[in-house]
């Protein structure tokens, strides 16, 4: 699902937001990282550029694909893995920092992912991440999606969750030894509210995923409410289209 939209066109969006989180790892020269459901690598790149020994790595090849032609375009040493944020393949203990920016929060069992985050982390090392909550444009429209897609098979924990502080900090609890939260907003601005829907639909995989399930009536009444949740939190003034979502950054020392 997250390789059926254009997300070299969502990345420079959210690459402020990656740049920040590594300003608050503390990364210099030699530090080793990792980067969990790394996308196109906005994580991967900043740490780099900060002297960093990066791996990164995604469960679609799709985005390790992208990753490393962005990697070598811009002259940086990047190792690049396809790998599953439950199971990730690499040697335990091995990165001073285990980052992930709006990445890993979407893998179904966070548990796993925080037990798989911690495991890869050295001694003293910190994971740290960025994650979506659900106030704002982006957790409502996560559950405008869940309401056309209809109840999954199996009832699991919701992504958006991983941006709440109680919920975050229950999951990681037992895992880390200090735990510090700093909340901040994803800011996504659009010539007009058709400029966001258009964006939305050309680049957003489960938005491209639900078209492809909806009948074209169902559809129709989707993109209804999607504009209307659009018109709804718009915070311009002016005849241009500016969202707001909640989001969480995080750095937990093992």
């Amino acid at each position: 699902m997250w390789s059926l939209g254009d997300y070299s066109e969502v990345s420079p969006i959210l690459e402020p937001y990656a740049v920040r989180l590594a300003e608050l790892c503390d990364i210099g020269a030699g530090t080793r990282v990792l980067d969990v459901a790394a996308g196109n690598g906005n994580f991967a790149l900043a740490a780099a550029r900060m002297g960093a020994e990066v791996t990164a790595c995604d469960l679609t090849p799709r985005m390790v694909e992208l990753g490393r032609a962005r990697s070598e375009a811009a002259g940086l040493s990047i190792e690049w893995m396809e790998g599953d944020a439950e199971e990730l393949p690499v040697t335990g203990g091995r990165f001073d920092v285990v980052a992930s920016v709006f990445g890993a929060m979407f893998a179904p069992r966070p548990d796993r992912v925080a037990r798989e985050l911690f495991r890869a982390c050295a001694p003293q090392g910190v994971v740290a991440m960025a994650n979506y909550g659900w106030a704002g444009y982006l957790g409502g429209f996560a559950r405008l999606l869940s309401r056309y897609s209809g109840p999954p098979p199996v009832d699991l924990p919701q992504p958006f969750a991983w941006g709440e502080p109680a919920d975050l900090t229950g999951r990681l609890a037992e895992l880390a030894s200090d735990i510090r939260l700093q909340p901040g907003e994803v800011i996504m601005t659009f010539d007009s509210v058709a400029a966001g829907l258009e964006f939305f639909e050309r680049t957003n995989g489960p938005h491209i995923a639900l078209r492809s399930m909806l009948p074209a009536d169902g559809y129709a009444t989707f993109m209804r409410d999607a504009e209307a949740l659009m018109r709804e939190l718009n915070r311009s003034t002016d005849g241009h289209l500016e969202l707001r979502s909640a989001y969480l950054n995080v750095v937990a020392r093992r």
